[in-house]
């Protein structure tokens, strides 16, 4: 469109991607929010500075001050109670899942005010909330439009949006532009109608540029388009990939710089939206987003083919991310039926995401690869060491036999060779297993009984450690010789470490407040301190019923990931 770009940025953002493809940058400010991105005399001297004619929202979108608006605790109980429970807390200027929390009855809408009102300052720089009733078992579909100042409007089908965690999307389907969203109770036609920005995938399917139209509008022209204009062609899914541990409440905050980060943008119909490279920090001020992963095709079966595909194929090293928790949502009998709500995550996964559960077939495939991995990887040192080093697959043998540790159980494998074709046996059964491996690239295209799959991997040692990332999942794997093996039968087991006396951050952040003090008798469930990390707050409570035997941290303070904050006697 010829329109030249300014990028404004935080310190820590110096080296953003948003940074480098701008015609022009200028910092406002340090890495908090507050004194950065929502600091608004800052903003104004950039546009001042640069001349710029138009801002786009590039933070989450107000939505309008709808419902009950309260500026106290007790006020908020009062609404509540007049509402009927449960309700929902969020921020009138928020989205995106920050500063919302569900109450069920006084004592949580006294503790989602306190939580809802700092997380919405922290992320929006407007503490005022809003209280609702909350719809248990939606489904939330978006409806999207786009529209002119002249009376032109057109709409751009549906979304489903109802794969959430913290109240925040993490798969949907079709797309939107500027859309209308309304929530639908599960159990009536009850509607909630509230405005939200563009969405990528809406262009997969309409073929329509929609930030070029959005800015075309914002300069007061009409529409190019008329309804009959606008195709509905195929299906599209949207994965949104997180730097953050699926394994801990669906998605801890994660940090850490990108040491490897592969796109799969070689697949077909693929797109990927992000603003991040190799060598990009995640920090734990702004929200963990890595990117949003883009599949289209004819059907919505093909879509989510390709969307497999995608994860397998994206590599992500450096920060945990959240593909294990993808890839078992879009496979999920549940999800591909279309039986599906908000409530999806915890009714699939009551006790937590725990990731891919193997069946004897895919453990069988597993263990095959990692032994066919081990034994390519051993022939192809010998051309190197030579007799520098006695090895377990001597390369005149054309068969082996093995030993491969999987989840502490041990299994017998003998492994044969011709060429790039390996035949291993396993518990009497064959597996097939074939491919040309770089073993320095990170992706492992392998043919396994005629299948092909691409697997990632994460570890390789000389003392035959294996980490494979195999269905999204990550599974450590060591290969041993029959005699290893044997030995380490007479190694002690290590005992788990009793933590229940023991409170140590489950995420890197930021300390909030601390609730406790030496000496204080607290009850199991209690608040101990308040950890902030990605602008959302978490609540550290006790395991037990117990006295505080001393506290290793204070407001303020920076924490890391397994840092001791609390000890109980």
């Amino acid at each position: 469109m010829g329109i030249k770009t300014v990028a404004v940025h935080s310190d820590v953002d110096s080296s953003a991607v948003h940074v480098k493809v701008a015609d022009e940058a200028v910092c406002v400010g340090p890495a908090p929010t507050s004194k950065s991105y929502l600091n608004m005399d800052a903003i104004m001297n950039a546009i001042k500075q640069t001349g710029a004619q138009a801002v786009s929202v590039y933070a989450f979108t107000k939505q309008g001050d709808v419902f009950f608006l309260f500026q106290d605790a007790e006020e908020a109980v009062k609404i509540a109670g007049e509402i009927g429970y449960p309700v929902m807390i969020k921020a009138s200027a928020g989205g995106g899942g920050k500063g919302m929390r569900i109450a069920w009855n006084d004592e949580e809408t006294r503790e989602g005010f306190r939580f809802s009102s700092q997380e919405a300052l922290s992320s929006f720089g407007d503490d005022r909330l809003l209280i609702e009733k909350f719809i248990d078992n939606p489904r939330h579909i978006e409806i999207q439009v786009l529209a002119d100042k002249h009376g032109n409007a057109l709409w751009l089908n549906e979304r489903e949006c109802s794969i959430q965690r913290r109240n925040q999307k993490v798969v949907e389907e079709i797309d939107a532009a500027c859309t209308v969203t309304f929530v639908r109770s599960g159990s009536c036609c009850e509607y909630v109608f509230l405005t939200q920005v563009e969405h990528p995938i809406t262009e997969c399917i309409t073929g329509l540029d929609l930030v070029q139209q959005m800015i075309r509008i914002a300069k007061g022209y009409k529409l190019q388009h008329k309804q009959s204009d606008i195709p509905i062609n195929g299906w599209a899914v949207e994965s949104r990939v997180y730097a953050e541990d699926p394994y801990k409440s669906f998605g801890l905050p994660s940090i850490g710089r990108l040491s490897q980060y592969q796109e799969p943008l070689d697949l077909p119909n693929v797109r990927v939206d992000s603003g991040i490279q190799e060598g990009s920090d995640i920090s734990i001020y702004y929200d963990p987003m890595i990117s949003k992963l883009v599949t289209y095709g004819k059907t919505r079966e093909e879509a989510l083919k390709k969307m497999e595909d995608a994860l397998d194929n994206y590599v992500i090293r450096g920060v945990t991310h959240n593909i294990p928790l993808l890839r078992e949502i879009i496979v999920h009998s549940r999800f591909v039926s279309g039986d599906i709500s908000t409530k999806f995550l915890p009714e699939v996964y009551p006790d937590g995401f725990k990731g891919h559960m193997l069946t004897a077939g895919e453990r069988r495939e597993l263990l095959a690869t990692a032994a066919a991995l081990y034994v390519a990887a051993q022939l192809r040192s010998q051309k190197f060491l030579g007799d520098l080093r006695v090895s377990v697959v001597p390369a005149e043998c054309r068969r082996w036999e093995l030993c491969v540790e999987l989840d502490k159980g041990v299994h017998m494998l003998g492994v044969s060779r011709s060429g790039n074709n390996y035949t291993v046996e396993i518990d009497g059964e064959k597996v097939e297993v074939s491919g040309e491996w770089n073993l320095a690239s990170a992706l492992l295209p392998i043919t396994i009984n005629g299948k092909h799959r691409t697997l990632q991997c994460l570890l390789r040692t000389a003392a035959g450690e294996i980490s494979l990332q195999y269905l999204g999942t990550s599974f450590k794997l060591r290969v041993l010789s029959k005699l290893a093996a044997s030995l380490s039968k007479h190694m002690p087991e290590k005992v788990p470490e009793d933590t229940s006396s023991i409170l140590r951050s489950p995420m890197p952040g930021s300390v909030v407040a601390v609730s406790v003090k030496p000496g204080d008798n607290v009850a199991e469930g209690q608040e101990i301190c308040v950890i902030e990390a990605m602008k959302m707050q978490n609540s550290m409570t006790a395991a037990k019923t117990a006295k505080v035997k001393s506290v290793h941290c204070k407001a303020g303070d920076t924490v890391g990931e397994g840092d001791l904050l609390v000890e109980l006697e």
